[in-house]
This record gives C-alpha cells, sequence and structure tokens, in this order.
C-alpha cells in the first residue's frame, strides 16, 4: 500500500555516487540501510503528498523540467531533524537559484489547482538529501563521524526531476532539466 508521493531532484552520477559511499559505509557499520531497502536514490524532495494522481502531475512536470537548466548543488552541512524517525541529511547550501526552483515548482502546481503543504510552502522549505533514516540515537553520534569524513563541500548538478511513490520506492516517471525527452 502506498504511503505517498514524492517530486525528487536528481543528481549528476558523480555527485550521486560521492552520496551512494556515505550510504554504503552506514550500511557496513549497521547504522543504517534503509534508504537502500526501501530502493531509494540519492535526491532533495520538493513536495511531497499522502495524495496525488500521477497522470495530472506528469504534463506538469514534464513542461516544467523543459524550461529549466541542471542546477549546480553544493552540499556544505550535515544535519538532522528532531522527530522520531532519526533522520541524518547532508543539506545543500540555500542558493537563490535552489529556491526559486523550488518555488516556482509549487507555483505551477497551484496553478492547476494541487494543494501545496506548509513544509513546501517557499518560506518554510527546508532542502535536504537525506543519508541515513531510523538511525539507532546511540549511534548518532557515530553516523555524525562517517558524514563528517565526507570532505565536504560535495558539489555536481541536480539533472532530472521525478515523481515517486514510496514505500518502497517505485519511480512514476522523470525528466532531465532542460530536455522534452524522458530521463
Amino acid at each position: 500500500m502506498s504511503q505517498g508521493y514524492a517530486i525528487e531532484l536528481y543528481f549528476d552520477p558523480a555527485l550521486e555516487n560521492q552520496i551512494l559511499k556515505a550510504w554504503n559505509v552506514l550500511a557496513r557499520r549497521q547504522i543504517s540501510t534503509q534508504l537502500m531497502e526501501i530502493e531509494s536514490r540519492p535526491h532533495l524532495t520538493l513536495f511531497s503528498s499522502p495524495f496525488i494522481e500521477p497522470t495530472k502531475l506528469e504534463s506538469i512536470i514534464k513542461n516544467f523540467a523543459s524550461k529549466q537548466e541542471p542546477l549546480p548543488l553544493s552540499f556544505s552541512a550535515i544535519g538532522t531533524f528532531s522527530s522520531d524517525k532519526n533522520v541524518l541529511f547532508l543539506a545543500p547550501a540555500p542558493t537563490l537559484s535552489l529556491l526559486q526552483f523550488q518555488s516556482q515548482l509549487c507555483d505551477a502546481m497551484r496553478k492547476e489547482g494541487f494543494e501545496i503543504g506548509d513544509e513546501y510552502k517557499a518560506d518554510s522549505w527546508i532542502p535536504y538529501c537525506p543519508v541515513a533514516e531510523e538511525v539507532p540515537k546511540t549511534r548518532m553520534a557515530e553516523a555524525f563521524c562517517v558524514l563528517r569524513d565526507l570532505k565536504l563541500p560535495v558539489n555536481g548538478y541536480a539533472m532530472d526531476i521525478g515523481l515517486v511513490e514510496f514505500s518502497p520506492v517505485r519511480e512514476h516517471f522523470s525528466f532531465m532539466l532542460g530536455n522534452t525527452m524522458e530521463a
């Protein structure tokens, strides 16, 4: 049974591989394997909702992606949220271009009748790339140390945007930025 849908921003292969290295180290140390188990891939979540009609969203995202260029990203911080899920993440520098990208996507969706939740509104969205979920509280410090070994900042580009259903993660579609062809 689906837990929800997310519009995700995906990275160039070099950046994706850098983040996957962190996932693999955390898995080898038996700190967290959750993201691999649900078959996720490194991403930034631009929007999420428990209910979406994927066919209504496909043309919006395809049109939006065709008007965008690959987006430079620099992951320069490690963070966590104060929640029961014990998520660790890499945070990109919140550049104006990244914040505008997400805001313009939500504006395009709003114009087509989609409701945008508070956490995805322009003044409250927090961009982050999850690297570990459900980390045992007793291993959070160790997980932080593993991530500090990444030698931040980790730089690259956002190249694709897609819609996934979770969990496990199943991609409905994705589009390259600046291109009308499917990724």
